[in-house]
């Protein structure tokens, strides 16, 4: 969205997902339905908790996913395939109601936030501490923003 900051925390993601919810009109513009997109987030949340289904290899893990975090933290950012699914996750929802796929995506991020516990290692990044996780999880979600547009 034009209008809405780029997401750069939890907390702005869920300010986003605010935006989304009052616009008159919201639409992704990329391969996947917004409801998709938006579930496509909340597993990747919701698996930083409850675990990846295909995790990398641990040497892929500790090479170029690694490296691959690293070159996305040094620059604020990330760019990934926007329509390259989770592997293993399951099928991704490709309903009209694109509001149930936000609130999946808000009880995730409200989970992940509330988390004291140990978590997940990522499919390709391998371990990564909380802090670590949420910025992952922020740039991940400014990633898929570039696709959605609201108005």
């Amino acid at each position: 969205m034009a209008d809405e900051p780029r997401v750069q925390s939890l907390d702005g993601a869920l300010r986003w997902l605010d935006g989304l919810e009052r616009a008159p009109a919201v639409r992704a513009t990329g391969a996947w339905p917004l409801s998709a997109v938006l579930d496509h987030l909340a597993q990747s949340v919701e698996m930083s908790l409850d675990g990846f289904p295909q995790p990398k290899s641990e040497l892929f893990q500790h090479t170029a996913g690694s490296a691959a975090f690293a070159v996305f933290k040094w620059r604020g950012r990330m760019s990934h395939g926007l329509a390259e699914p989770i592997p293993g996750a399951p099928a991704l929802s490709a309903g009209a109601d694109w509001r149930l796929s936000a609130l999946r995506l808000r009880h995730a991020i409200g989970r992940f936030q509330a988390n004291q516990g140990a978590l997940k290692p990522h499919f390709a990044y391998g371990a990564l501490s909380k802090g670590d996780y949420s910025l992952a999880h922020a740039f991940h979600i400014a990633n898929h923003q570039d696709e959605i547009v609201a108005g």
